[in-house]
Formats: structure tokens, sequence, C-alpha cells
């Protein structure tokens, strides 16, 4: 999976217009130092995001900023807190500012080239992070299996997917309480986007070293 996810962002650099780096205090570890020599050396400009300032003191950001001056010195530096909606509208307009004006590439009445499953997913995935937070690493995926659409409700199957034991038993929890917990949530978000009823299941299956099996990773969306 890291091989392909790479490959994706080796391709990005060909028509980006902006680069977005994300670190967060005391996040001084590379992901891949070719991606990063590649930043330091590229044309297109490069915002170096520092968030969670709201976990720092203002003496160790001081310290944090300078570390990526020196080592990223091509890159703006940019300190926010998302939780607490520091500094993001400054960022906003930097993007705003940096990225050029061009024909739209998808008809003004379009809302997204996306399917609706699409959606399903990403939502289950984010009550995912939402409540494990660290428990639970970013090797989770979501198959929504049925999505079927009434009058008046969508009923939807969806299987979460992990990839040891150990997390399928973290994932649903004491009598179930936890997976309940996230499908809760999940239909709530659900029911706030289709402006419909909802009926969602979910279950949760183990598909061990699936992030290194081709056929897994074409099924999920990270290889065409």
């Amino acid at each position: 999976m890291q091989e392909h996810m790479m490959k994706f962002v080796s391709d990005a650099f060909e028509d980006a217009d902006v680069f977005l780096y994300l670190v967060e205090p005391g996040d001084r570890a590379l992901k891949d130092e070719g991606f990063f020599q590649k930043l330091a050396t590229t044309s297109v400009p490069v915002l170096l995001i520092v968030n969670k300032i709201d976990t720092t003191t203002q003496e160790a950001l001081e310290e944090e900023v300078g570390y990526w001056q020196t080592s990223l010195p091509n890159a703006e530096i940019i300190p926010i807190s998302a939780l607490e909606q520091a500094n993001t509208d400054y960022l906003l307009t930097r993007l705003k500012e940096l990225v050029p004006v061009s024909p739209p590439y998808f008809d003004k009445e379009a809302l997204t080239d996306k399917t609706e499953r699409f959606f399903v997913s990403e939502i289950i995935r984010e009550q995912i992070l939402l409540n494990y937070k660290k428990e639970i690493p970013y090797s989770v995926e979501v198959d929504v299996e049925e999505f079927k659409e009434d009058e008046d409700i969508i009923r939807m199957r969806c299987i979460i997917y992990v990839a040891r034991d150990s997390q399928k038993g973290i994932i649903i929890g004491h009598k179930g309480s936890r997976l309940k917990a996230v499908g809760i949530g999940a239909r709530k978000q659900l029911e706030a986007f289709f402006a419909k009823k909802v009926h969602v299941e979910t279950f949760v299956k183990v598909k061990k070293n699936w992030r290194d099996n081709d056929l897994q990773l074409k099924r999920f969306g990270y290889k065409n």
C-alpha cells in the first residue's frame, strides 16, 4: 500500500499548484526521505503546516518553527490548530492566493463525481477515527456491500475490514458497545447527508495483510 500511495504522491508533482506538508509538534521523523528532498528542491510553493499548536507551549512552538525553517527553507511555515480553528483562516487565504484561476473541471450544478457508497464509507471511517483515535491505525477500510434506497428509508450493510484479529476486538468493544457507537454516529451523519431516514448495519471482518495485496488495494481504490 505504501508503494502505491507514494506513486500517487510522485505523480502529483507533475501538475500540483501548491504542496501542503502537515506535521505535529515534535513530529520530525520523515516518512519518505526521497519525497522530502523533492519538496526541498521544487519550484512549486510549499506550505508546511504545523497542526495541534494548542497542545504545546509558545517556546516549544518557536523551536519547532525554527527547525522546519532550517530543514525546508523554501517552505512557508504556518502554525495552526484545526481543533480550535486557530490561524486556519490565514491558511485558506494563502491557498486561494497560490492556486491559479482555471476553467471549471465539472459542471456548476454537479455536487460531486463520487458515488453515494463512497460517502457512506468515508462517513463510517470518520466515525472510526473519532471514536478510536490512535488505538486503531489507518489500516481500516470500509466496504458498502448493500445500498438499497426506498421511498422513505435507505438500508445499507457495511463491512469494516481490519488487518489483525486484535483490531477486530478493539473495534467491536465490550458486548459490541464501541461498534454500536460508531453505527449511531454514522447514522446521524448519513441521515443529515441524504436527508432521509437511514438504517445501517455494520460488521467487522479480518482481512490479513490487505495492505500488501494488489487485488484488495484495487478493490479499495488505492490502485487503478
